[in-house]
């Protein structure tokens, strides 16, 4: 990765379903079916925040849910659809219709449905989170790391651009994270799908089981980012969200990338970081603008078939956004 540049991309938000069948510890974003803050975004919903992403200058939508499962199929029906995977992919194609590159990271998909999304999608992701048994997933039966693994190598096997990470400080310790970081080093050295790794530190949430646990040390964020810079092949960049750590706190250790940032909507999974504001990031940091599928893969036409249209009209020379 370049030294003299950090990423980024500019995305809207889209919390298509908060319904989720897992029950993290740490989780402050899930919800049951019958709570009163439940969500199955509409089309019409979801078409709105894709406007303004539009009208913002967004080149990604950043397509995010719980894993629902059957706990939506009544909500689903009254949307006229039966199943979630082929909403997501429709939403995609309104996306793409809005003139934004779908990045859809929806769970644990199968290889199938993975196929099914592969043609809307200019990349998408999965966090492994850690190769660890922790306490925090006792109770989330798809945060098994094998079925994670199995997701990140379908992607692989599909030709998909993917992004994955860690969650660091959900019960693993250090040797946990290495093996996490070695684990998706092996997949993209066999695949060369991975386009980033996200090292994600964990954050208390209000009426969580976890509220009261310790996040995570500066430090400790900082020697995960060397570790991983060490582990992982350099054309795999490190993230680290801004909202989460200060860029001057991440990038000298090694992250090169801050993710999707977003004036339109907020983080969704961590409510109370706000993105901090563009201006005041490129005020301190060079960054250089990405779209959702990384550049090099983007000069290899690794995207999804119906997002070229836009990817010729968004990408320059060398795989960037155009000016």
């Amino acid at each position: 990765m370049n030294p003299d540049y950090v990423t980024f991309s500019k995305n809207v938000f889209i919390p298509i379903t908060n319904i989720c069948k897992n029950k993290c510890h740490y989780c402050g974003f899930r919800r049951d079916p019958d709570s009163a803050d439940a969500h199955l975004m509409t089309p019409d919903q979801v078409s709105v925040l894709l406007s303004k992403g539009a009208s913002s200058r967004c080149t990604e939508a950043l397509f995010t849910s719980g894993e629902p499962g059957e706990l939506i199929s009544g909500a689903l029906a009254e949307i006229s659809y039966s199943n979630f995977v082929e909403y997501v992919a429709d939403l995609c194609r309104m996306a793409i219709a809005h003139g934004l590159l779908p990045h859809t990271n929806a769970g644990t998909l199968s290889c199938d449905e993975l196929r099914m999304l592969k043609p809307l999608n200019a990349s998408m992701g999965l966090m492994l989170e850690t190769i660890a048994s922790v306490a925090a997933h006792e109770d989330s039966p798809s945060k098994s790391p094998s079925a994670r693994l199995k997701v990140i190598e379908d992607a692989g096997r599909l030709g998909i651009p993917f992004t994955t990470g860690i969650l660091v400080g959900i019960g693993e310790n250090r040797e946990d994270r290495i093996k996490s970081l070695m684990a998706i080093r092996e997949l993209h050295l066999r695949y060369g799908h991975t386009q980033e790794v996200i090292i994600q530190p964990f954050v208390p949430k209000p009426n969580t089981s976890m509220f009261n646990h310790k996040p995570p040390s500066t430090e400790e964020i900082q020697e995960t980012i060397v570790l991983a810079r060490r582990i992982l092949p350099p054309e795999v960049a490190i993230q680290v969200p801004p909202n989460l750590m200060p860029p001057s706190l991440s990038v000298p250790y090694g992250a090169s990338d801050l993710g999707g940032i977003s004036a339109v909507t907020i983080d969704y999974i961590n409510p109370d970081n706000e993105w901090p504001a563009l201006e005041t990031l490129k005020a301190r940091t060079r960054l250089r603008e990405r779209l959702p599928v990384y550049p090099r893969f983007i000069l290899d036409e690794w995207y999804g078939a119906e997002t070229e249209e836009l990817m010729s009209k968004y990408a320059d020379e060398d795989g960037f956004r155009k000016c």
